[in-house]
């Protein structure tokens, strides 16, 4: 069969001469191996950057490179082994079919980079695209040997024939499999890797080609001059043919390292991109977190300090008024106490709806600064605008809320300070707002209050006067114990001293306890100014029992906040101990109040301190809870009705009722009774008819200083009210018009000095 001018499967004529003298210039061979391999290893360049471009247009120009190099590479290997043959003929090649092999080798090697686009084929797909492959490249050999122009005619034996197309098919799987394999890695081993299979896969071309060369038999017809020179040089010609195609895959595999540098330089850039993306999600995030509250999406206290400033800045520059108004849930602790911390949590959500719906706009500022504390900033133009914001919240609180499987009613209290009037600072305006939020609680809640002068004057006067408490305290020196006699119905006589603490001001004079009581609880001074009055009254006790005294009993006021320390035992302890007294002459006495906030612990504290044999008593009994209830569960020894039961009667039948029934509660609970605040002999004359244990009061005498309280008891002694009821008794049953000799209107003792 006779195909482009070569001979297959034919067996050679009789007539002619076989060449048998023919070689091979051992330069260019090892060049178009040199070639082979370059074009091995650009091959695989490319296939491993079409493999990571995710562009598809940068995919299809990346393919037709490879494509180019593979081409351009076969193509040259195969041309350059060519001129290294060299027979006794002339030999030339025709342009367009050289061409056209050329062609052929583009087609097969673009087939082959389109292969490689593909990702995770299987091995029949590997197997059939090596074999069209195979044949392309076969062909492109075979096509270019037709080139040849001489005198011979060109014969393949059969097969050799087939060996070569079966070795190009063979280098075309394993370049494919080697592509595929070697796509994806990095580091110096892949790049060896990348080494050894391109002088593998040059191998593999070149062994196609020459396989395809020992098929060749050349046969010379009779007659032929066997003499002829050689056409063009071959050496210069395959050393042109290579430099060119070794400069154009040298070029392709440059573009591929600075294309690949570059996409690493992109993936990086979008690496960075992704994280500032993400550092900037983070920073929006922590933004949230710092400046917004998690429970309500409200601002928190930092979030609303720095837009407050902001506004704050603002109406500095242009004019203008701000309202900051303050609010409180009142007895939100309650729920919290009573329902758990989530279901406080959800009401809080609730509540910081209604705040949000009571708001004019946008423009207004509402944030929550923990706990139940929310804050609200407006611009407004009048005060009143400020008022009715405050009043529309009011009435929006007070709008039933399902909770729990209960529907509740809630109140607020609020505070309101104004820019410029009340401060020129956010720390002032807050300050100034909180001054009147514990006004509207001091007024009974559920109201609004404006800041005034006098609230910032009287909380200068309270700071003021904390510091002066806590020197006071430190040094001992001017505070001091007034005592008041409690009077004995039953005996006649003075047989017990309610201690009284004063303060001896340097600037203001003597402070009655009303006025740092109350400031020493909310600073945490309370306790020290209880244990000093204990160890103080303990003291003076003392000294009264040296002086003939020694069946008094000494009665102690204990504030609420002092009932809840369990050192308060082991304080009294100490303090009884110390001053030699027995624990059945000392009386505690402690409010309703004080009693009921923790009954359970309170009722352990005080049945420890009747262990110790210290009397208790309830002071101002009726004031607060007054439950029967608990009253029959502590421990106590005495009961002491409150003054405002007493100021109005004789003439208040009401109070005389009360007060009739609040003694016979407390004989039947076997419970003695006090009442203070006695002031005139007709409250003393009903109390000793009702069956009163003892009065203490102004009738008999204020509190006076320990110096005084021996001449006030022994002026009681003389002037006893006793002695006085029973002349009156005596002279009303002698005439009701005659006086009784000696008899005077009010009973007051004055200290004697």
């Amino acid at each position: 069969m006779e195909w482009l001018g070569l001979i297959f499967f034919t067996d050679l004529p009789e007539n002619g001469h076989l060449l048998l003298n023919c070689s091979h210039n051992p330069f260019l061979v090892l060049l178009a191996y040199l070639v082979a391999c370059a074009a091995g290893f650009g091959t695989l360049d490319m296939a491993e950057r079409v493999g990571h471009v995710e562009d598809p247009t940068a995919r299809r120009h990346w393919r037709w490179l490879g494509a180019s190099c593979l081409a351009g590479g076969i193509w040259s290997t195969h041309f350059i082994s060519m001129l290294a043959f060299q027979a006794p003929i002339a030999i030339h090649y025709e342009l367009i079919t050289t061409f056209a092999s050329l062609v052929i080798a583009l087609i097969a090697s673009l087939f082959a980079m389109r292969t490689l686009s593909h990702t995770n084929l299987q091995l029949h797909q590997y197997l059939l695209a090596s074999l069209w492959m195979g044949l392309g490249i076969a062909l492109m050999h075979y096509v270019g040997m037709s080139a040849m122009r001489s005198q011979a005619l060109v014969y393949f034996e059969t097969g050799r024939f087939f060996a070569s197309v079966v070795i190009a098919i063979g280098a075309s799987l394993a370049a494919l499999l080697l592509s595929s394999y070697l796509r994806t890695g990095a580091g110096m081993f892949h790049q060896l890797l990348k080494y050894a299979a391109s002088l593998v896969l040059g191998a593999g071309i070149l062994s196609m080609h020459f396989t395809g060369m020992a098929a060749m038999q050349m046969l010379v017809p009779d007659g032929a001059d066997l003499s002829l020179p050689l056409a063009d040089n071959p050496t210069q010609l395959g050393l042109s043919v290579a430099v060119i195609t070794l400069l154009v895959i040298g070029s392709s595999i440059s573009a591929a390292l600075a294309d690949k540098k570059l996409q690493h330089k992109e993936r990086d850039l979008r690496r960075v991109n992704t994280l500032l993306s993400e550092l900037d999600q983070a920073r929006v995030s922590l933004q949230q977190v710092a400046h917004y509250d998690a429970l309500t999406d409200l601002l928190n206290r930092r979030g609303f300090n720095q837009i407050f400033a902001e506004k704050i800045a603002e109406k500095t520059v242009s004019g203008g008024m701000l309202a900051v108004i303050f609010l409180d849930i009142d007895h939100f602790k309650r729920i919290n106490d009573s329902l758990g911390h989530d279901a406080g949590d959800q009401l809080l959500t609730v509540l910081a709806g209604h705040i949000k719906g009571s708001v004019r706009s946008h423009a207004d500022v509402v944030a929550r600064f923990g706990g139940d504390e929310f804050c609200i900033l407006i611009s407004i133009h009048h005060r009143d605008e400020a008022r009715h914001l405050a009043q529309r919240i009011l009435q929006k609180m007070k709008e039933p809320v399902e909770l729990a499987g209960r529907r509740m009613v809630m109140t607020t209290s609020i505070g309101i300070s104004l820019f410029p009037d009340d401060g020129q600072t956010c720390e002032e305006l807050l300050k100034t707002a909180d001054m009147a939020l514990y006004q509207s609680k001091d007024a009974g809640r559920n109201s609004l209050h404006f800041f005034s002068s006098n609230l910032k004057t009287r909380a200068f006067l309270e700071l003021q006067l904390e510091e002066e408490l806590r020197s006071a305290l430190h040094t001992q020196k001017q505070l001091v114990l007034f005592y008041q006699p409690i009077f004995d119905m039953q005996l006649g006589k003075v047989t017990r001293l309610e201690a009284l603490v004063r303060w001896q001001h340097p600037q203001h004079g003597l402070l009655a306890p009303d006025r740092f009581i109350g400031i020493a609880e909310s600073n945490g001074l309370i306790a020290e100014l209880d244990h000093w009055v204990l160890r103080q009254a303990c003291h003076d006790l003392s000294l009264l029992s040296d002086k003939g005294y020694t069946e008094l009993t000494m009665a102690i006021n204990c504030s609420a906040l002092n009932l809840a320390r369990d050192e308060l035992a082991d304080e009294i302890e100490d303090a009884l101990r110390f001053s030699g007294i027995a624990a059945n002459r000392l009386e505690l006495e402690v409010t309703e109040n004080a009693l009921m906030g923790n009954i359970s612990s309170t009722l352990a504290l005080l049945r420890q301190l009747r262990a110790l044999g210290v009397s208790l008593a309830i002071d101002d009994f009726g004031t607060g809870y007054s439950s029967l209830a608990y009253l029959k569960r502590l421990p106590l020894n005495m009961l002491k009705i409150d003054r405002s039961f007493i100021q109005d009667i004789p003439k208040s039948s009401a109070d005389l009722e009360i007060v009739q029934a609040i003694i016979g509660i407390a004989h039947t609970l076997h419970l003695r009774v006090v009442t203070e605040g006695v002031e005139t002999q007709a409250q003393f004359e009903l109390l000793h008819d009702h069956g009163c244990d003892f009065i203490q009061g102004y009738l008999l005498s204020p509190a006076v200083p320990v110096s005084d309280i021996i001449g006030v008891m022994q002026g009681i002694d003389r002037h006893n009210p006793l002695r006085s009821l029973a002349t009156a008794g005596a002279q009303k049953a002698r005439s009701p018009n005659e006086p009784a000799p000696g008899r005077s209107g009010a009973f007051i003792v004055r200290p004697i000095r």
